[in-house]
């Protein structure tokens, strides 16, 4: 088992910039990839970046690259997600997830999932 949890989540104006963070524990080791997630009220769950934990690679959504970037510090078992040039678009819940295998997250099968964290943008 893998337990997630999310930080970093709040209030800022259009243009500002945040940092979120994902803490990891447990069976941690049994982790491929790690991914950030958004919802907000009455959209569907957009994915946003994902990064695969041994290679380092990283995959983005449109709608984020280029002001989104996703990372990982392997020693604190943390994944973050540092968001610039924030935008109202980005007002959601952000949730992050695990992938336990290659096939899992090549079909972006996420088995654990943290609880999310608010992320507000006013104009």
């Amino acid at each position: 088992q893998v337990q997630l949890v999310e930080s970093g989540g709040g209030s800022v104006q259009a243009g500002g910039s945040l940092r979120l963070s994902c803490a990891a524990s447990g069976y941690t080791s049994g982790i491929y990839c790690l991914g950030w997630f958004r919802q907000a009220p009455g959209k569907e769950r957009e994915e946003i970046a994902v990064i695969y934990i041994n290679s380092g690679s990283t995959h983005y959504a449109d709608s984020v690259k280029g002001r989104f970037t996703i990372s990982q510090d392997n020693a604190k078992r943390t994944l973050y997600l540092q968001m610039n040039t924030l935008e109202p678009e980005d007002t959601a819940m952000y949730y992050c997830a695990a992938g336990s295998s290659f096939i899992a997250c090549a079909r972006r099968d996420f088995a654990y999932w943290g609880r999310g964290t608010q992320v507000t943008v006013s104009s």
